[in-house]
């Protein structure tokens, strides 16, 4: 090794050192601080150096060398002498001791790893132990339904998928066990995320943050929600109408996530159309905010996304569209799949998404008529929505609706009508 690039590797474990030991001197960790972080990295790094020609056995005894120097700072803290009072304050806990440990291997890491990613480590432990007060504010603010929700999540993600078949069976060798259940996995986390959002912000979200939310766990759901608010109080209909016009909006942001997330190729194509209706049904939105009464209305409780009853009927709605839109294909061309389309965007968009943005990417499907279907779906939810208004909303609330849907429609026709491509 150079002599520049052995500088520049005890630099990076001494510059990580700092930055942690610094977080460290703030908090009033009385076990290290600024100056003993900076030394434990770089004496990890020297061993790193050593242990090329010496051996990994090196490293090694620097790690127990800082556990016992952690274990004497330690009992020294816990002494009698320090007084009852001031052991009490200065009480480390382990925090900072196994930042130490992690700052040590990481200084060994830098020795001969990579740069890039020893920062990364290195920064995102000082961010860590910096956000210490809001992590236990998150923690404690979790209720049980929310703790299940992210523990189901996690059984979803990382139980029940890894032992999936990554295979094809069936009628068209479409049903992919391991896919299909994938697309239930990213379903599940966009509305978890959304669903956490609201939990974190709760009451004070707002009109416009009640909308970006509603469209983030499911345009359809909060359609039905804000109806029904406005049905015994029609005075909550002007912001009805803005949460369920933007919610419908950043429906065609979680198409382009969906798209994105299984098929960038398609999504180089087709972002041009769905970013147009995006910033267009926004920009009505933002129109219909302003000219409002601007009343808050109380953002309805939302559902846990990941009940495994609902993370298996999407998976099965899914794996009926695949089908659906295979069996179309075959035996009705583009007709076929034009009939699907309609009818799954109905009440749902997300598999008709996923189920056209596979095809395009197995080629089975060109682009331009992948993305355009996925738009007529999107048609054939606002007819859907402006249905669901008229069972649930007020009068005052249909009129706007329809008025507004009418609107989003015939853009929508346009585009698909006129876009090239």
């Amino acid at each position: 090794m150079e002599l520049p690039e052995l500088f520049q590797r005890l630099g990076t474990a001494l510059g990580l050192g700092i930055i942690v030991g610094l977080q460290r001197e703030r908090s009033g960790s009385p076990l290290a601080g600024i100056r003993t972080f900076p030394l434990v990295t770089l004496l990890g790094a020297l061993c790193g150096f050593l242990a090329v020609d010496l051996g990994g056995w090196i490293i090694a005894a620097g790690l127990l060398a800082i556990a016992a120097l952690i274990t004497i700072g330690y009992l020294e803290l816990k002494t009698p002498e320090a007084g009852e009072e001031e052991a009490s304050r200065d009480k480390p806990g382990l925090t900072t001791e196994v930042a130490m440990l992690v700052m040590y291997a990481l200084g060994a890491y830098v020795a001969n790893g990579s740069l890039a990613l020893a920062a990364a480590v290195g920064g995102n432990v000082a961010v860590l132990l910096h956000l210490k007060s809001q992590m236990h504010s998150i923690a404690r603010r979790l209720e049980d339904p929310d703790f299940k929700a992210i523990m189901q999540f996690v059984l979803i993600t990382l139980v029940i998928l890894p032992i999936l078949p990554n295979r094809n069976y069936g009628p068209f060798h479409v049903f992919n066990p391991f896919k299909i259940w994938l697309m239930v996995v990213l379903i599940v986390g966009i509305s978890l995320s959304g669903y956490l959002i609201y939990k974190f912000f709760g009451e004070r979200v707002g009109t416009v943050a009640g909308g970006m939310l509603g469209g983030l766990i499911s345009s359809t759901a909060t359609t039905v929600s804000f109806s029904r608010q406005t049905k015994n109080s029609p005075e909550l209909g002007n912001a009805a109408s803005v949460v369920i016009m933007l919610a419908s909006a950043i429906l065609f942001l979680r198409i382009l996530i969906l798209i994105g997330a299984t098929s960038p190729s398609f999504l180089q194509l087709s972002w041009g159309p769905f970013a147009t209706m995006l910033a267009i049904l926004i920009g009505i939105s933002v129109v219909l905010w302003r000219t409002s009464k601007r009343g808050q209305t109380a953002f309805p409780r939302q559902e846990n996304p990941s009940e495994l009853k609902t993370a298996f009927l999407f998976g099965a709605l899914y794996a009926v569209i695949l089908l659906a839109t295979a069996a179309g294909k075959e035996y009705f061309g583009k007709q076929g799949l034009l009939l699907v389309a309609i009818f799954s965007g109905l009440t749902d968009m997300d598999a008709i998404t996923l189920s056209l943005s596979q095809m395009v990417s197995a080629k089975q499907v060109d682009a331009g008529t992948g993305w355009r279907l996925i738009m007529i779906a999107a048609m054939s939810n606002f007819v859907f929505k402006t249905a669901v208004v008229a069972f649930w909303g007020s009068r005052q609330l249909l009129r706007r609706i329809c008025v507004l849907f009418a609107i989003a429609f015939a853009v929508g026709l346009t585009v698909v009508l006129i876009w090239p491509g």
